[in-house]
């Protein structure tokens, strides 16, 4: 979000919500939890959902649902990862970084059990599948 926020030139503001369904896994749960909503109305605004990587896009079509009825303006969807051959929900993206494939992966941002998070790239975690280890 934030190599993102460096370069919007429009007057923008930020909100954070916290919606999962992976826990400690390498596969989704299936039950989508709003573990910190958002602080402000999106309420007649144009808002743009900015997610770290797109799987099986369970989380996103409930998310998505769920803002709808908050009767934003508007609202697009940006990822950094996207794994389209995971896909169960139809989501779509409206801005993509990279397309990747259907491998594990951990670092800028994202994690394993809340560990790799702090790795300055994007790495593959061998010897683990979306089935688990």
């Amino acid at each position: 979000m934030c190599e993102l926020a460096k370069r919007i030139s429009v007057p923008v503001s930020m909100d954070f919500m916290c919606v999962g369904s992976y826990g400690d896994g390498t596969k989704s749960s299936g039950v989508v939890r709003i573990a910190k909503d958002l602080d402000e109305s999106i309420e007649g605004k144009e808002v743009l959902i900015v997610e770290d990587i797109i799987d099986s896009g369970n989380t996103l079509h409930y998310l998505i649902d769920v803002l709808k009825k908050r009767n934003p303006s508007g609202m697009k969807l940006c990822t950094l990862l996207d794994k389209p051959e995971r896909r169960v929900k139809d989501v779509k993206v409206e801005y993509c970084g990279f397309e990747i494939p259907d491998e594990f992966v951990v670092g800028y941002g994202l994690d394993y059990a809340q560990k790799y998070r702090n790795l300055p790239y994007i790495g593959v975690v061998e010897g683990i599948g979306q089935e688990g280890v």
